[in-house]
């Protein structure tokens, strides 16, 4: 093992460890990094790209889904080769701290869309160095957490992963509700024209029609963020346990031994139900977004301090998504299981056949509200944000409930690994639609179905998979591995993917 010059395990304590909070903060300002540069990248790419010289060059609705699902297809591949990287040959720490350098190569590309050169160029090669970025370091980061930790205060795990979570949300949430303002606001109505005289001195004048901030601020913050992740996460080199690598030879071994090949294809039939969970949940972020585009999105008068104002077609399911996951997962831990446990028991398999019905039953809601659409009608947005508790609540049955059964069904030395290999099912869900948009565009670039129709295969998808799910999950054979009570990892809460 190398020398270092760092401490590479945890001290007997009953204390909250010295690098969480450096670890909280970069969380917290990394996440609003990414779904904060993801909120506001479909709408971009939509409307506002222009080619340095000043002309339009945008993407069609189809071309600019096929691209993000693509894009956060490839931000879910690489957590498997952080994995590998970080567990093999770097250390969680190294491979965090370089890959988030990567992350801002990644925003500074961004910021020179428009300025100079082809600007379709810096927006793809800034999106390929942020997948990198962003997934290399997805899988560390919450293992890093559990290596701070030793038997004496590994008690305050679950503290420390309840603020962990809610860094994450919070992350999303804000970035919800900020990016897509400067991206679109305009200076003569709604909100902007009220923030627009306390930041005439920033942007200069404008005319009532003109937007305030505009592209380079959308996406400037989420860089300016990224980077004051990657300083607090340095700031805290000193504080941190860095757990060393155990070696190509050693961990390789270990981890594709007889058993961790068969554990891979246990757990592998019941990932395969979950890619077409994500191939409908990240299109909040596009075909969700493509029909805010169509709705009343007037705040009702009644509500005090927002009342009567309009949210921006990408501000529904960005801000909705994150405050209902924080509203949901105590009512559904202390609520909603217990009372289904009551009448049979509430199996994690079960818990994710639940979702999976659930999650078709808010699209088959989206396609009635785009039912109305196409009869000429204007629905209230409030139709879509029912549709977005209900596929929150598929997410909490599903994604979360997911991890943590991935994680009791990976051998001990292939925790990391595994669970790697359920962000990844992100990734291919991503895939799925991206194929899928491909195979139903036309050669101008637009949809050969309806959005309707769209809606309703995805919504009839799942309720087949999540039917062909019940059978699979009665037949599966549960086989957990849990840590040794003496051993300094625990069973950790996950992240949102």
């Amino acid at each position: 093992m190398a020398d270092t010059p760092y401490q590479t395990a945890p001290v007997k304590s009953e204390t909250m460890p010295k690098g969480i909070p450096y670890i909280i903060g970069n969380e917290a300002a990394e996440r609003f990094s990414f779904y904060g540069m993801r909120s506001v990248l479909f709408v971009f790419m939509t409307t506002y790209l222009m080619q340095p010289g000043g002309a339009l060059d945008t993407f069609t609705d189809q071309e600019a889904k096929k691209w993000v699902h693509y894009f956060v297809a490839s931000a879910y591949f690489f957590p498997v080769i952080g994995a590998l990287i970080s567990d093999s040959l770097w250390g969680k720490y190294r491979t965090i701290i370089t890959l988030s350098l990567v992350y801002c190569a990644g925003h500074a590309c961004l910021a020179f869309m428009g300025v100079m050169g082809d600007t379709k160029a810096w927006l793809i090669g800034g999106l390929l160095l942020i997948a990198v970025g962003s997934g290399g370091i997805k899988p560390c980061v919450s293992a890093h957490v559990g290596d701070q930790f030793g038997k004496s205060n590994g008690f305050l795990l679950s503290k420390v992963f309840g603020w962990f979570y809610f860094s994450i949300n919070l992350g999303a949430f804000l970035s919800g509700m900020l990016t897509p303002f400067l991206l679109e606001a305009s200076a003569g109505e709604g909100m902007g024209a009220k923030v627009y005289p306390h930041v005439q001195w920033l942007v200069g004048e404008k005319e009532p029609g003109d937007i305030i901030f505009g592209p380079h601020y959308a996406f400037g913050l989420p860089g300016i963020l990224m980077a004051l992740a990657t300083w607090v996460f340095w700031m805290g080199r000193n504080k941190f346990v860095h757990i060393q690598p155990e070696g190509p030879k050693k961990y390789f071994s270990e981890t594709f031994s007889t058993e961790g090949v068969q554990a891979i294809g246990r757990i592998s039939i019941i990932f395969a139900f979950i890619i077409i969970f994500w191939s409908l949940f990240d299109q909040i972020g596009t075909t969700w977004l493509i029909q805010a585009k169509s709705l009343n999105r007037i705040i009702p008068e009644g509500l005090p301090l927002i009342g009567g104002q309009e949210l921006l077609p990408a501000q529904i399911s960005a801000v909705f998504n994150p405050l209902f996951i924080l509203l949901l997962i105590p009512v559904f831990n202390y609520g909603v299981y217990p009372l289904i446990d009551r009448v049979f028991p509430l199996t994690p398999l079960r818990k994710i056949g639940i979702g999976l019905f659930v999650m078709s039953a808010a699209f088959a809601t989206v396609a009635l509200v785009q039912m109305s659409v196409d009869a000429g009608n204007t629905p209230h947005m409030g139709w879509q944000i029912l549709a977005c508790a209900l596929l929150t609540s598929a997410e909490v049955m599903v994604s979360i409930t997911g991890l943590e059964f991935a994680y009791t069904q990976a051998p001990r030395q292939m925790k990391s690994f595994i669970l790697s290999l359920f962000l990844l099912t992100v990734s291919l869900g991503n895939v799925l639609t991206g194929v899928v948009t491909s195979l139903t565009t036309d050669t101008e670039g637009e949809s050969k179905f309806s959005l309707t129709q769209e809606l309703w295969f995805w919504a009839g998808l799942i309720f087949v998979a999540a039917a062909i799910f019940v059978p699979v999950a009665k037949s599966y054979q549960p086989k957990e591995y849990l840590q040794e009570e003496d051993d300094s990892e625990k069973d950790l809460e996950p992240e949102k993917a």
